[in-house]
């Protein structure tokens, strides 16, 4: 069956983004800088202050991405709002194509993370008596984790594969984005960037649930700017001064007024429209070998925490202590590692489970279709 044409208006021409690949890799590189705090913590049962400027190697020259990797997590969901925009506003059957496409896509790798961080937590605690860094280890957590509803509200604190929270309240900007998208595709921006207002105006009243409705606005508010961005608004004389007056305002919302919520909305989406302004400079494609960086960016960031835990483990019990993570070597190891997971483990892992599991999906509905 021949898939129905892209409906019209709704995708730029622009077919690949590849400075908007490679950010995300960056971005996921970041996100272990400011966990890599985790080796500094010894087995104990409540929240440990490691002293980052003292113990985290090259901290002088890196201290930006010590103290504020964790907001590169707000960039990724930024980004998807945008890629989803892309690629669904304009494709007629995205409705009834979209869960199986989202399970097929995110969960094998999350259920091997999570089986994995199990293992390790229970040889980590056996050992120590209390868990390592994220300490609900329970039945509840590991339900509630397998459905990936695990940051919805029901949870204790973040549990397992810990930054893997950040994609479970990524799953209910989905459901958002799905409801929508009949009207997304008659007004795209205007909706989107309602949906974003809002969500992000809950979150600055202190609404429960914070981090769901920040995810949600921060999603929408990329899907505003591809919205934008089909009104004509993807163009690098407009994007770069944009960029530089919203870096700017997070400049000055940091230091002067020291919100860092608000300094981290200006940046993030000072960020996404340079890297949108540079890949609109691109013309002739010259960024096009960043295409597929991106692909690992998922990988790094769920395989980061287990590769960690694991190299714990073996420090802990072969060298009895940890300041071998002082060292710039050891840092350059731990980076290199997980990106070298995440690319093994797209090419290895999640592309041909992805395949599985549609392979399987096809066949169940070729059976339901004979016995129809």
């Amino acid at each position: 069956m021949s898939k129905a044409p892209p409906l019209p208006g709704l995708r730029l021409k622009k077919r690949h983004f590849n400075a908007l690949d490679l950010s995300r890799l960056l971005a996921a590189c970041a996100v272990l800088f400011w966990h890599y705090q985790h080796f500094f913590v010894p087995p104990v049962d409540f929240q440990f202050h490691v002293a980052r400027a003292k113990v985290s190697p090259l901290y002088h020259e890196l201290w930006w991405l010590y103290d504020y990797g964790h907001v590169a997590v707000q960039y990724f969901w930024a980004v998807s709002g945008f890629v989803f925009a892309h690629v669904y506003l304009a494709d007629a059957g995205a409705r009834g194509r979209f869960w199986l496409a989202r399970v097929a896509r995110l969960w094998p790798l999350h259920l091997l993370t999570l089986v994995l961080v199990a293992v390790l937590q229970a040889a980590y605690s056996g050992v120590n008596g209390t868990e390592f860094i994220y300490h609900h280890q329970d039945i509840k957590h590991f339900v509630l984790s397998l459905g990936l509803a695990h940051f919805w509200g029901w949870q204790a604190d973040q549990s397992f594969n810990g930054p893997s929270w950040s994609l479970s309240t990524e799953i209910l900007a989905y459901a958002v984005f799905w409801l929508l998208l009949p009207g997304l595709r008659k007004s795209p921006m205007v909706l989107a960037l309602t949906a974003a207002v809002t969500a992000l105006a809950l979150f600055f009243l202190k609404a429960p649930d914070e981090p769901v409705f920040t995810c949600i606005g921060y999603f929408f508010g990329g899907a505003a700017v591809y919205g934008a961005a089909l009104k004509g608004g993807l163009r690098a004389g407009v994007l770069a001064p944009l960029a530089t007056m919203l870096a700017v305002a997070a400049v000055w919302l940091g230091l002067s007024l020291h919100w860092e919520d608000g300094a981290t909305l200006a940046g993030t989406f000072a960020a996404l429209l340079a890297v949108l302004a540079i890949d609109t400079a691109d013309r002739d494609d010259k960024l096009a070998a960043a295409r597929h960086l991106g692909d690992a960016s998922y990988g790094v960031y769920l395989w980061h925490f287990p590769l960690q835990l694991m190299l714990v483990l073996l420090i802990d019990a072969t060298l009895g202590s940890r300041g071998i993570a002082r060292q710039p070597a050891f840092l350059l190891f731990f980076v290199g590692a997980s990106v070298l997971a995440g690319f093994a483990s797209h090419r290895w892992f999640e592309r041909p489970a992805q395949k599985l599991v549609l392979k399987l999906a096809g066949k169940r509905r070729e059976r339901k279709a004979l016995t129809a």
